[in-house]
């Protein structure tokens, strides 16, 4: 139940549906109604329309007067784009830091404590492994230095976090997989080979989120 006032009901009301879309708990191209989201949690229909605006703005879904709100399945063209906006972005952040052993060396222990948390969290946990998944890019981007680009890598790491989940459900082996790359990243940045780092970071995304290379549709 989400008994507050109307503001922080839209709020609440917000992020679970925002949570569930990321976690694909409510799938791509599935259709919701303001009544449905409204009797779930115990709130009026107000909140639940301020939490979908919100959310078609922002991109999540697309709203139908009288019959509902669609959850925006992931293109094939979106995943690329943010597939290769994301090598750019963690290429960039390893090369301005390989040069610089204290940077790189706190950089490492950092990836190594998100691997190692990863490795212990149960897979079935989609929400958290996915999460744990995104948290180690995001400490990549952000050991840049570049604080527009790490606000920038934010957004995209929503987006990143719902392909993550979307190709756990749909092989519960691609989470081995995701242990096994993040290994060889953290590996390319504690030798300091942003080559390395950049050619295990493009097989790794690919193979992840089925990618094949040369693919614009």
């Amino acid at each position: 139940m989400l008994s507050a006032t109307p503001e922080s009901a839209a709020e609440r009301v917000y992020r679970e549906v925002k949570r569930q879309i990321l976690t694909n708990e409510i799938a791509g191209g599935e259709l919701i109604s303001e009544g449905e989201v409204a009797s779930r949690w115990t709130v009026s229909r107000t909140p639940v329309r301020e939490a979908f605006l919100r959310l078609e703005a922002e991109g999540w879904m697309r709203l139908y007067p009288k019959r509902g709100a669609l959850v925006v399945p992931i293109g094939d063209r979106e995943a690329r784009d943010v597939v290769e906006a994301r090598a750019l972005l963690e290429g960039h952040a390893v090369r301005s830091v390989v040069g610089d052993d204290a940077v790189r060396s706190a950089l490492a222990c950092r990836l190594a404590e998100n691997l190692a948390a990863h490795r212990a969290a149960d897979p079935a946990d989609i929400a958290e492994f996915s999460r744990l998944d995104a948290e180690f890019h995001q400490l990549i981007v952000t050991a840049g230095d570049n604080p527009l680009l790490a606000d920038f890598f934010v957004g995209l790491g929503e987006r990143h976090r719902r392909m993550t989940t979307a190709s756990v459900h749909r092989d519960i082996a691609v989470a081995t997989r995701i242990l096994s790359d993040h290994g060889e990243l953290l590996d390319a940045v504690e030798a300091g080979d942003a080559a390395a780092f950049e050619t295990a970071l493009g097989a790794h995304l690919a193979g992840v989120h089925d990618i094949r290379p040369g693919d614009r549709s």
